[in-house]
Formats: structure tokens, C-alpha cells, sequence
């Protein structure tokens, strides 16, 4: 008979019988028979420390790598993960939180995963890798290449978006040093209203005229504010305090960053001169976003990372670009590191059709790659590249998987998109990613 309510609830939960419970299960027992991961990220987490008794003992190694996994897996914020580690049973016993334990706050979480360095997260997905072919899961003897684009947590950059954002930027570290250095004799108008202001006068211009003169007064005040600044820097850097020194430093590098945008704006706006897409500061929050330009027609602000998968959906390995090198400089370092990991050439390659070259092809014949696949053959012969036309219709649409595979990460653990800010976090978020998504596949292949 049916109960309005239950009097007593049970004191353990029962085992889950759900399919993410399992899937974290076999992530487990695949972390647990690869324990060097844990020393790796040991390394980060305690670098020249001595051990002591006293005080904390804080997150373990193994709380810190499983955190970071979850948090990519289910795609949390640190505040998120901090209340699912509290409230989620399956999550604490992956994260092996007991039950008399608290949980842990969004500060330390966030201050704990984002120690992990990017060569870190290279070194434990390599090993995840050879966990991977003593399984039998993936041996490397089939390779595919293809290049994505992650993109940086910024907004559309345009001259006047910059110039404001150098304004409001600036203004708000004077206000802070002005506040809790009142008698250092900081001095300067918060011109960010006005700014604003210009900048949303030269968006909705009409004629290039008046969209010149609201130039004129944004770039003045630009210059004013760095004017301001640096007033700020002469006074700020003879002292001793640490916070000074600090807000020194910010406004530092945010007046040089701010410089090279009203440079930039001089150039492209009155003198009417191109300005390289590498000497471009397109954030001033993330300077050291890229402008990654696809196909000639979508423009992308970020990084370019190229990618090697396997047949079992497994990313092997990954390089983030400096810059937008062609595809067809990256074939020879991209199958070099195939040869670090595995310490063997692949026999089969097949790569997108922005790869394709004769060199390319020469290069990889040279390695003793056997068969060599293009997507798009750029007046290469089928002959030269593989045994036979059936070998490259079989490679060509193994190639096409890696598609689905790049999308699947991009939607599933964030890979679009970085949100943690800085270069160094930037790539420790891609390597973060890519972990998380080798080990559910892996879990994934070993419950099937």
C-alpha cells in the first residue's frame, strides 16, 4: 500500500545503479591503476615544500585531479562544483570526500585545480595513453590529424570597444590605489562614463566624419587616462608595501597593452594602415588571444589546436599554436610526437585537406608511413599516397570521424570555449578537457 510520507530515511546510501555512476566507477578503477598520475600533479601542488604536521592538511593529489575531472566532465562552474562535492553521493566517492567531511569551498578548489600545469595535464593524458595500448584500446597504428580552434572568454573586439575597456580598466585600479593609498598624492578623473559614451556614439555613427571626431575625443581621453597612470606608477613604485607594488604592476601592464590599442587605432582609423594580425591587441583581459582566420571567411579569437585521434576516439596527443600557422607546417611535428609516445612512426595517416602538400607527403613517406591520406588530394595522385583506391576511401572517411569527435568535446567538456583566465590557465584548460574526455571513452569502451 502506498505511504504519504517516509518517517526514516536510510543511513547509507545504497549502490547507484545508473550509468553515470558507472561510467565515474570504471574512471576510477582507470585512476587507480595509474597512480603516477597523482605524482605528477604532486609536483604542481608542492613544489619545494617540506612536509610538517601543523596546520591543514588540505586537498590530496588525488581529491585535486578527480575535482578537475568532474568539474570538465559535467562542465560546473567552481561554485557549482563546490556544492555538488557537498550534496552529490556518487561525486563525493569519486572525489573520496568521506561523509564526515565538509566538502571543500570554491577558492580552494579553484586555487588547487588551476595549479595543475598545462605539461602537468600532456604528461598525465601520455600516460593515460599507455595505459591505453597495454589495454589493448588504442595501439597508434592508425593516426588522424585535424585542427580546431578554442576560443578565448572574450567579447567582439573592435578600436573602440579596446579603448574603453583600457579606460574603465585603468580608472578602476586608480580608484583602488587612490583609496587605500589616500595620502600618496594619486590624482586623476574617472573619465569612464565618458568613454562609454564615444564609444557607443562611434557604433551608431551615421558618416565616417562624425565617427572620426568621436574618435578624436575617445582617443584623448585614452591619453589622458594613461597620462594618469603613469602619474600613479612614478609614485606607487618606491614603495615597500606589497599591495602598492602589486597595483603597480597591474597598471604597468595595463598601460602598455593600452598604448599599443590607441597605436593601433591611430593607424587603422587616420592614417588608413593595416595592422598585422600578430601585432593586434584584440583583449585587454586576455592579451594573448590569437586571430585565427578559417577558410578565408570565419574569423575566430583564440587559439589554434591541433589534434591526433586514434580508431578508439581517443585524442592522443594535442599541440596549441602560437599564432596561425598553416596546416601545412604542422604534419611533420604532429607525427615526430606520434614517434615520442609510441616510439614508432604510424602505418596509416590520414589528415584534413588543408594539410595536403608534396612535402608533406614526402615527409611522411620518409618516416616509413605506409599509407598517407589527404582529404583533399591539392593535385596529389591516390597512387602516390596509398596502396590502392580502396585504402584511401577507407582512410578518407576515417578521417571524417574525427569531426564528430571535436564536436563531441567542444559541446560535452567545454573545449569551444576557455573561461579560465590567462595563457597559462588557457592551456591547462584544453589539457584538462582532452583527460576528461580520453577517460570517459575509455570507461565508456570498457562497459560496452
Amino acid at each position: 500500500m502506498r505511504k504519504i510520507s517516509k518517517k526514516q530515511m536510510p543511513l547509507m546510501p545504497s549502490k547507484i545503479d545508473h550509468p553515470q555512476a558507472k561510467e565515474l566507477n570504471n574512471i576510477s578503477c582507470i585512476l587507480d591503476k595509474n597512480p603516477t598520475i597523482y605524482k605528477l600533479a604532486l609536483q604542481d601542488l608542492s613544489p619545494n615544500v617540506q612536509k610538517s604536521k601543523k596546520g591543514a592538511k588540505g586537498m590530496t593529489a588525488e581529491q585535486i585531479v578527480r575535482a578537475a575531472i568532474v568539474k570538465q566532465m559535467f562542465q560546473f562552474s567552481y561554485k557549482e562544483l563546490a556544492f555538488h562535492l557537498m550534496d552529490s553521493v556518487s561525486l563525493r566517492r569519486f572525489c573520496f570526500i568521506g561523509i564526515a567531511d565538509k566538502g571543500f569551498k570554491k577558492s580552494v578548489l579553484c586555487k588547487n585545480i588551476k595549479a595543475i600545469s598545462p605539461k602537468t595535464w600532456e604528461a598525465i593524458n601520455r600516460c593515460l595513453i599507455h595505459f591505453a595500448k597495454d589495454e589493448g584500446i588504442e595501439k597508434g597504428r592508425e593516426v588522424r590529424i585535424d585542427c580546431t580552434v578554442v576560443e578565448s572568454n572574450i567579447h567582439a573586439p573592435s578600436d573602440s570597444t579596446l579603448l574603453w575597456d583600457s579606460v574603465r580598466v585603468l580608472a578602476r585600479i586608480l580608484k583602488k590605489a587612490k583609496e587605500l593609498f589616500p595620502r600618496s598624492g594619486i590624482r586623476f578623473q574617472n573619465h569612464t562614463r565618458r568613454a562609454k559614451r564615444r564609444m557607443l556614439n562611434i557604433q551608431y555613427a551615421k558618416t565616417k566624419k562624425q565617427r572620426k571626431t568621436y574618435y578624436q575625443n575617445l582617443l584623448k581621453v585614452a591619453h589622458d587616462t594613461v597620462a594618469y597612470s603613469r602619474d600613479a606608477i612614478d609614485i606607487l613604485q618606491y614603495s615597500s608595501d606589497l599591495t602598492a607594488m602589486s597595483l603597480c604592476n597591474d597598471l604597468a601592464q595595463t598601460v602598455n597593452l593600452a598604448l599599443r590599442v590607441i597605436e593601433q587605432t591611430e593607424k587603422r582609423v587616420f592614417q588608413g594602415v593595416s595592422v598585422p594580425s600578430s601585432d593586434k591587441v584584440v583583449s585587454i583581459f586576455e592579451p594573448h588571444t590569437d586571430i585565427i582566420v578559417k577558410d578565408r571567411r570565419d574569423t575566430f579569437f583564440g587559439h589554434k589546436v591541433c589534434l591526433t585521434g586514434g580508431r578508439s576516439n581517443l585524442i592522443t596527443d594535442c599541440t596549441i599554436e602560437d599564432g596561425n600557422p598553416a596546416d601545412t607546417e604542422l604534419v611533420e611535428q604532429m607525427l615526430n610526437r606520434q614517434n615520442e609516445i609510441y616510439d614508432r612512426f604510424p602505418l596509416k595517416t590520414a589528415f584534413d585537406g588543408g594539410f595536403a602538400s608534396q612535402v608533406n607527403l614526402d615527409t611522411a613517406k620518409g618516416m616509413g608511413i605506409k599509407d598517407v591520406c589527404f582529404a583533399k588530394k591539392r593535385g596529389l595522385h591516390v597512387e602516390d599516397m596509398c596502396r590502392s583506391q580502396w585504402v584511401y576511401k577507407r582512410l578518407r572517411r576515417f578521417r571524417a570521424g574525427i569531426e564528430a569527435g571535436i564536436s563531441w568535446i567542444k559541446r560535452c567538456f567545454g573545449f569551444a570555449r576557455c573561461t579560465w583566465k590567462g595563457l597559462r590557465s588557457f592551456k591547462s584548460y584544453v589539457w584538462s578537457s582532452i583527460v576528461s574526455a580520453n577517460l570517459l571513452t575509455m570507461a565508456r569502451k570498457q562497459l560496452a
